[in-house]
């Protein structure tokens, strides 16, 4: 099953946050109190998208953090890489692959294909898009069958 982690859709959440937020600086307190986020996670993932450029750190008494880009150029891809790592969805998806099969395996090319899909699509998808609290849910069909995606409201 291709998941992202627990962390990672808390880190979607902070962001969502300082998003709604963004012409101010945020506390890490103020993250948790208004996410429901423990302040130790809070922490730990605000630090990590700070390393990644994602957002900024003030220091001092009025300091917190703010997004260091606007919504719509902060892309669910870049939160994966900052939190997870590129997306890598077999070992011959990632640019330092060690796969010891690698010259033989027939089916590899296809995965790298379904790799770079996966990978757009996710580019496609802006920090906007997933504060987006009433589009619509899509429809999908797998093996020719409609699977229906509800929302949780």
């Amino acid at each position: 099953m291709l998941r992202i982690s627990k962390l990672t859709d808390y880190g979607t959440v902070l962001l969502a946050h300082l998003a709604a937020h963004e012409r101010t600086v945020c506390s890490a307190a103020e993250v948790a109190d208004a996410t429901g986020i423990a302040l130790p996670t809070v922490s730990k993932l605000l630090k990590s998208l700070a390393r990644s450029g994602l957002v900024t750190s003030t220091r001092g008494a009025n300091g917190g953090y703010q997004l260091a880009r606007n919504p719509n150029d902060i892309s669910a891809a870049d939160v994966i890489d900052a939190l997870e790592g590129p997306v890598s969805i077999t070992e011959c998806s990632s640019g330092d692959s060690l796969c010891e099969h690698e010259d033989v395996c027939t089916v590899g090319g296809a995965w790298q294909r379904i790799n770079v899909a996966i990978r757009r699509a996710l580019d496609d998808v802006s920090l906007n898009d997933l504060l987006r609290t009433n589009s619509q849910v899509p429809q999908f069909r797998f093996a020719g069958l409609p699977i229906n995606v509800e929302s949780k409201n």
